[in-house]
């Protein structure tokens, strides 16, 4: 079969040939691009030399390219441009390669061979980034059942096949849920509150599908809008009831069962490998270390954010009394912060809106890039995208040098999650002295354009492209030799910093004066604008605090404490662990679990504290860049060689006290949010 997945790409920079591609290619190029890993493997395992770190783990560390570049084209597919055919590829291939994946972990004569290397690690001459890769490896052969007897790998290898099935169908279930869900408003008075340019949109959606009046779905663009200026309360009741009751519907897309199988499982491998927890798994190999350390960081972070949060609460409360509705619930949180902060700050996000076109924020994180880190970004065509709407990027530094190519995808469709994410359809290593580079993307549904309006962002549309532009820098300046080690591939509390800290820039004057521009008149964002963006960054801080928080707590909940056995339902759970965050009444027919996908299909079980532990770095690592200038070179240039180049070759710790002198702390974060008195 001519097979263009399993062919070299011939193509310029060496892009994914996306428009020869066919859904029929992906199944059969997974079964050899598999077969010729093993190839590779049995060449090491049979390897009659004495084992060295060259033909050992760097020969390990190379041997499955072709196999890789195919899941990551396939994978991201199944992301931003699924289709049902699509899915039910990722059901078969997906046990594959979790099989494959135990074959190599599981392999004794490979694991004696890396464990011979290991041992003699003192005395053999490995720099800093060599001792890494074979730390990695042997410890990823050790937790994933090399010490093991026969019996129980072959309980692993099940358990993690079942995991990999999971996964992959709780987030096939969430995507059913959110396209399945269409609200058509064909009474004008019933859009009261909603902005021009949402209804625009929602107008657009409906023409598109054939129907008349106003279409409105789950998915963010849409969902958002409306919640938070729909003046009809039992339309936004509705709408956040629709939004909140994915995967918790008497449907065939019902994630309960699916979620109290996943943590069983979770835990009984953790248990298979000698930990006492699915969280103790992960977190050995998190910056923090042990649910202990987590829950103790939540706590403290709670006990600040908690009073605020409540002081917060009964302002919106008190407010909300005005119109007169009675106990306030959660569809009316938005909806009243919103006006709130509009009368206290005479700001709200129709206002901001005019000076975010999507273009010129674009324009905004080149430039930004640029001149913290020397990148060049030209629009090109020549390369294949995925989807029309998809834009590519040719990225040099200021000596034209070749640095990356760039895919950017920001509208929502039927066949894209919900969310943003970055991405990488070819990470960069280093290999016979020729650096190759990497081929980064993000992903993200923020408003289309419309036949009268351009793309106009909200300001937390537009913190949320710099926060993946963020990842994507930590991408795109990747300079190691290793891909296991290159770019976003460190510890999951560690990877959020380069994506927060980069968020920074979107509250500053300077920064802002580069892209904020109205799009009908050209006019730069006025100062007192810029002013109120900053005085308000921090209203209702304590419940957004509070809100992270329990997110935090829910899912060391379903990973950190004893066997899930125990555990009948998901929403009794559930409450127990929202117990002391939870503000609002809570809705019955409403669930956080069955749509977390995070935690259930993304990699952050027991994680999702990162989020909090990456604010305490980031505010900690923008005091430096506010103390010498946002754009300073030496600040940017010690930021890039030390945190963004570099990779998981270091410790993540030792790397950021090697661009600021000293480990990070709390009162950074607490003094940034407004919670430190």
């Amino acid at each position: 079969m001519n097979n263009p997945l399993l062919q070299e790409f011939n193509t310029k920079y060496t892009t994914a040939p996306f428009s020869k591609i066919k859904n029929h290619h992906f199944e059969s190029a997974f079964i050899e691009g598999i077969k010729l890993a093993k190839v590779k493997i049995d060449l090491i395992v049979n390897n009659q030399e004495e084992p060295t770190f060259e033909n050992i783990l760097e020969a390990l560390e190379f041997s499955g390219q072709k196999l890789d570049r195919i899941s990551s084209v396939f994978f991201n597919i199944n992301s931003a441009e699924t289709n049902d055919e699509i899915q039910k590829i990722a059901q078969i291939v997906s046990p594959l390669l979790t099989a494959f994946s135990n074959d190599i972990l599981l392999n004794k004569k490979l694991f004696q061979k890396v464990k011979f290397v290991f041992d003699k690690r003192k005395s053999i001459s490995l720099n800093p980034e060599q001792q890494m890769l074979l730390e990695k490896k042997y410890k990823s052969f050790v937790r994933n059942g090399a010490n093991l007897n026969d019996k129980d790998k072959e309980i692993l290898r099940e358990i993690d096949k079942n995991l990999a099935r999971l996964s992959l169908q709780f987030g096939e279930n969430i995507l059913a849920e959110t396209n399945a869900f269409e609200l058509i408003i064909t009474d004008k008075k019933q859009l009261k509150g909603l902005p021009e340019g949402s209804v625009e949109a929602a107008k657009m959606s409906a023409k598109e599908k054939g129907k008349q009046g106003c279409l409105f779905t789950l998915d963010y663009p849409s969902y958002i809008p409306f919640i938070t200026y729909i003046d009809e309360r039992k339309l936004r009741e509705k709408m956040l009831k629709a939004f909140s009751a994915k995967g918790f519907q008497d449907n065939k897309n019902n994630n309960q069962k699916i979620v109290l199988e996943i943590v069983k499982l979770r835990y009984q491998r953790a248990k298979l490998l000698g930990y006492k927890n699915h969280a103790y798994f992960v977190l050995e190999e998190r910056m923090a270390e042990t649910p202990e350390k987590v829950n103790a960081f939540l706590n403290e972070l709670m006990e600040k954010a908690k009073p605020a949060a409540k002081k917060d609460f009964k302002k919106v409360k008190v407010f909300a009394k005005k119109d007169c509705i009675g106990k306030i619930q959660k569809w009316d949180s938005d909806y009243y912060s919103e006006k709130l902060k509009k009368e206290l700050f005479d700001l709200d996000e129709e206002q901001l809106k005019p000076y975010f076109k999507l273009e010129n924020v674009i324009d905004g994180v080149f430039t930004i890039a640029g001149k913290l880190y020397d990148l060049k970004f030209e629009e090109i065509f020549d390369i294949d995208k995925y989807h029309k709407d998809v834009k590519t990027y040719k990225v040099t530094d200021n000596n034209d040098k070749f640095i990356a190519v760039f895919y950017a995808d920001f509208f929502p469709r039927k066949g894209k999650r919900n969310g943003a994410w970055m991405t990488s359809y070819k990470d960069q290593w280093i290999q016979d002295k020729e650096n190759s580079r990497p081929h980064i993307s993000i992903v993200c549904n923020f408003t289309k354009p419309t036949k009268t309006k351009p793309s106009l962002l909200t300001f937390n549309e537009v913190t949320t492209l710099f926060h993946e532009f963020g990842h994507a820098l930590h991408g795109m300046l990747a300079n190691t030799t290793y891909p296991s080690l290159s770019g976003t591939h460190v510890y999951w509390d560690f990877v959020e910093l380069p994506s927060q800290v980069f968020e920074n820039w979107c509250y500053e004057k300077d920064a802002l004066d580069l892209f904020a521009k109205h799009y009908k008149t050209g006019k730069i964002i006025p100062s007192d604008m810029v002013q109120k963006i900053k005085d308000s960054s921090n209203f209702l801080e304590g419940m957004a605090t509070l809100r992270q928080l329990s997110f935090g707590l829910l899912d060391m909940g379903w990973h950190a404490g004893k066997s899930p056995e125990t555990i009948k339902n998901v929403k009794d759970f559930e409450l127990k662990a929202f117990a002391d965050t939870q503000l609002f009444p809570d809705i019955a027919e409403n669930c956080m679990s069955t749509a977390f996908s995070h935690i259930f299909q993304g990699g952050y079980s027991s994680g999702y504290y990162s989020y909090k532990w990456a604010e305490v770095l980031d505010a900690d690592a923008f005091e430096t860049f506010k103390k010498n200038g946002i754009f300073d070179k030496e600040t940017a240039t010690k930021f890039k060689e030390n945190i963004l180049s570099k990779g998981g070759t270091e410790k993540p710790m030792e790397l950021y006290k090697k661009f600021r002198g000293k480990e990070p702390n709390v009162d950074a974060l607490l003094k940034r949010a407004g919670l430190l008195k």
